[in-house]
């Protein structure tokens, strides 16, 4: 039986004043498909969700100007990528700037993108590839709609982007 790495994880549901939001297009190692994701990752031993989202956005978008805002979702999701099998716990942040351009510095991370780009909210329905999480166009459109959610919608639970029975 494979051993499955447990990992914290954070990641930015970036918006721009606009109503764009940032999504990179991702292809997991040895695979041909491909998906959607807000930027961010996983959590260094010790590191805050403050922390780890500087780091991350700092790494994968060159991004160090900002402030980290509501929680919105959270998700608790089991997967393969590579050899590797994660069983990952989200929280999602809203971060809002001004559209910039992203300067990707992590290599190991660059290897799986394929794309970014800035999509308009109001066109997050039209994606066709899949887009993580699952409800991304609900959770965008209700934030800017509503504001923060309160309480926080209780976690989202996907075994290999199913929902967990």
């Amino acid at each position: 039986m494979q051993q499955v790495e447990e990992r914290q994880a954070v990641r930015a549901l970036i918006l721009t004043p606009e109503r764009e939001t940032l999504l990179f297009r991702l292809r997991p190692p040895g695979e041909t498909r491909c998906f959607w994701i807000a930027p961010g990752g996983g959590l260094d031993h010790g590191e805050t969700i403050e922390d780890g989202l500087r780091r991350e956005l700092r790494e994968e978008l060159g991004l160090v100007e900002f402030r980290i805002g509501a929680l919105v979702w959270r998700r608790h999701h089991t997967f393969d990528w590579g050899a590797r099998r994660i069983s990952q716990r989200e929280e999602y942040r809203i971060v809002e700037v001004a559209r910039f351009d992203p300067i990707m510095t992590d290599e190991v991370e660059a290897q799986n993108v394929v794309e970014h780009r800035w999509w308009p909210v109001a066109e997050l329905n039209s994606v066709q590839e899949p887009l993580t999480p699952l409800g991304l166009p609900a959770i965008l459109a209700r934030y800017l709609s509503e504001g923060a959610p309160d309480p926080v919608p209780p976690e989202e639970v996907l075994v290999d982007d199913e929902p967990a029975r």
